[in-house]
């Protein structure tokens, strides 16, 4: 997917995952803004996403867990190019079938495992959003919010 953010200096993609057919109205606050939303897997709803719509474009790829109908078309994985950034998004990062640093992806975003995380290997960064509905682990439900400024990514865990 390429989405254009031509003439825009600064990028903020919300980055959201297992909202499993919930998704509150803390979390619509927090993406509010946002120039692209990222949904890392387990949906539960098309609402989700119809809702996730009204505030930016969104994409999204399937998660384990979604199994109705009209989220069964929803990739396995999705790339996304964001200024001069690539990202890579699948649902589960234990079925993560590439190379990312070979294959020139400056992000993974992954959802699949319900807590937050943030870390680097090979030059890349790994994102993992949290659950935006069923956090686990005694964490917040969360999102996340990439600040994308041509090859830079500022990462921010957004506790909803």
């Amino acid at each position: 997917m390429l989405v254009n953010f031509e003439n825009k200096e600064n990028v903020v993609v919300g980055v959201i995952a297992d909202t499993h057919g919930l998704l509150s109205t803390t979390a619509v606050k927090a993406l509010k803004g946002v120039d692209l939303i990222i949904h890392a897997g387990d949906v539960g709803s098309s609402k989700v996403l119809n809702k996730l719509k009204s505030i930016a474009p969104v994409l999204a790829v399937r998660g384990n867990m979604d199994m109705v109908k009209s989220l069964r078309k929803l990739p396995e994985t999705e790339t996304v190019e964001v200024a001069d950034v690539l990202l890579y998004v699948i649902h589960d990062i234990h079925r993560l079938d590439i190379a990312p640093s070979e294959s020139g992806f400056d992000a993974v975003i992954h959802g699949h495992l319900h807590c937050p995380s943030v870390a680097e290997n090979s030059g890349v960064l790994f994102l993992n959003p949290g659950s935006a509905a069923q956090p686990r682990r005694n964490f917040p439900a969360s999102l996340a919010l990439l600040h994308i400024r041509g090859n830079s990514i500022k990462t921010q865990i957004v506790d909803i």
